[in-house]
């Protein structure tokens, strides 16, 4: 059931994104978790999920801001591969971070860059290992 829902959360989020519903800026309000947003992801059992919070976060091809932006996400789980310091990011509502967590979608996927400031868990987020 656990996989069910979490191919049809993936299946969602794709068609969101088929249906070009991606925008480029980050609200800062944390959000209750509803159960959609429960459903984790239909990746790798041995990685950890992260949760991004926030909505229209920019999943990156480094740790950098200036890097490609790969995919927007809001309020998504993800699975998450390592984490490493990169580009310090500030934003006024939420706060300074230099730790960027890749993730990917599903296993086997592209991996993405997403600042910690956006993600569950802190500025170093605890179970996820370093680059």
């Amino acid at each position: 059931m656990k996989t069910l829902i979490r191919r049809s959360a993936t299946a969602l989020a794709v068609a969101a994104l088929t249906a070009g519903a991606l925008a480029t800026t980050a609200e800062a309000a944390p959000t209750v978790r509803t159960s959609a947003a429960a459903a984790a992801n239909s990746g790798d059992p041995a990685l950890t999920d992260v949760y991004i919070w926030a909505t229209d976060v920019n999943l990156r091809q480094q740790p950098t801001s200036a890097s490609n932006r790969l995919a927007v996400r809001s309020q998504y789980w993800l699975d998450a591969v390592c984490q490493t310091q990169g580009q310090t990011v500030s934003d006024p509502a939420v706060g300074t971070n230099n730790w960027w967590t890749a993730v990917m979608e599903f296993s086997g996927s592209d991996v993405a860059y997403v600042n910690n400031l956006y993600l569950r868990g802190g500025e170093k987020i605890a179970g996820v290992p370093d680059c």
